[in-house]
């Protein structure tokens, strides 16, 4: 592993855009010049406004300062676009960034919207919010472009409206984009839930064109929270953020288990599920569980289903490593080397920066270089089409 740095074209499967405070006004509509999400001085303070109203403080929506180094705890709270490392909204940066620490691509998730889209789906006005998920999308494939396909945000859908979803799907196979970002939750708007009849297109969809869907970690507004409802009310501020931030890991272990016992994945055995952010080390027991209670159902409800909880995933499946470093080797192994991609979360504050190439190369010194190479390389370069 002491040459991997050298030797693998390294894919991390999960950063973040601080949106740059243009990046709906300079491509907005004329008509809508003024009501897609822009950045106005409030009391003196930048604030996203939205249809004449704020969104809310324009955050910089990270930890690394502009001289690299990161701030830990809470100290980045109230910190502006202009107090945070230009990678995290400047592409150019970003490339930069990734050059000094040896990884090649990038795939890239939204701040603004909800890491599920899920605050686009608050909005009343349909086409208001539609233009909000498009406009994001065009730019998105213009980050891609400029990069030399270095950098691949996944596209967001309008997952208010199905009909609506499987259009921005097409368009964004047609933009170039490699995978769409999914709200885990959409029944909370009075939608059907992901397991329900008329998502069927959608995921026909996705399979036809080898589109991964990707269930980011709060993506959804019953999930989302940087402090939840996990930590008790005495607890400071530093203290939520972390069993905040540690419980939403775990959140997705019921989106991946509502994707299973749904069938979804006996319906549609070629969709691809990503749970992102959400770490490896609690899948090889959640599989145990739901293999388990699979056996605990009556025969004819077994019968709707052809494998195992844990063989679906194996089959359809990825999780994403990070900082974990407990026998990376036996986690790796009992979910499946195939099904483990590598992450840094940069610049969010559980993110690997500035040691995480370093960091995974040293977790990952007693896994086979064959299995390593899929972690951080093959895995993700098949997954979402990317040249290595």
């Amino acid at each position: 592993m002491t040459a991997t740095r050298d030797q693998l074209r390294v894919i991390d499967v999960d950063t973040h855009l601080t949106e740059p405070h243009d990046l709906w006004s300079s491509r907005a509509p004329a008509a809508y010049a003024d009501r897609l999400p822009r950045v106005a001085d409030v009391d003196g303070r930048p604030h996203w406004i939205l249809d004449g109203e704020p969104l809310g403080f324009a955050t910089a929506s990270g930890v690394v300062r502009p001289d690299g180094s990161k701030a830990l705890g809470t100290d980045f709270f109230g910190w502006t676009i202009d107090e945070i490392h230009p990678g995290a909204y400047d592409m150019d940066a970003r490339v930069e960034v990734m050059d000094e620490l040896g990884i090649h691509a990038q795939i890239i998730y939204p701040n603004l919207a909800g890491f599920g889209s899920q605050k686009f789906g608050q909005i009343e006005d349909v086409e208001l919010k539609r233009l909000c998920v498009s406009v994001y999308n065009d730019a998105m494939a213009e980050i891609q472009e400029s990069s030399g396909e270095r950098l691949f945000p996944m596209g967001l859908i309008p997952w208010w409206d199905i009909d609506g979803s499987l259009a921005e799907a097409e368009r964004i196979v047609g933009l170039g984009l490699r995978g769409i970002v999914m709200c885990s939750d959409p029944q909370l708007r009075g939608l059907p839930d992901l397991g329900e009849e008329p998502w069927r297109p959608l995921w026909e969809f996705c399979c036809d064109h080898e589109l991964p869907v990707n269930f980011h970690i709060g993506a959804s507004e019953s999930s989302m929270g940087w402090f939840g409802t996990s930590p008790w009310p005495s607890q400071g501020d530093d203290q939520k953020l972390a069993i905040g931030s540690a419980m939403m890991y775990l959140t997705n272990a019921r989106v991946l288990a509502n994707l299973i016992f749904s069938g979804v994945l006996e319906r549609h055995p070629m969709l691809k599920i990503v749970s992102v952010e959400s770490g490896i080390g609690w899948i090889p027991f959640v599989l145990e569980s739901l293999d388990y209670q699979m056996d605990q159902l009556r025969t004819d409800v077994q019968a709707k289903f052809s494998l195992r909880p844990s063989e679906y995933f194996r089959r359809q499946m990825f999780g994403c490593y990070w900082f974990e470093d407990l026998s990376p080797d036996l986690l790796i192994n009992q979910i499946g080397p195939d099904n483990v991609l590598f992450e840094t979360d940069f610049p969010h504050p559980t993110c690997l920066y500035p040691y995480g190439l370093e960091q995974a190369s040293d977790a990952l010194s007693d896994v086979d270089d064959d299995v390593a190479r899929k972690v951080l390389q093959d895995n993700a370069a098949d997954l979402y089409k990317i040249a290595v």
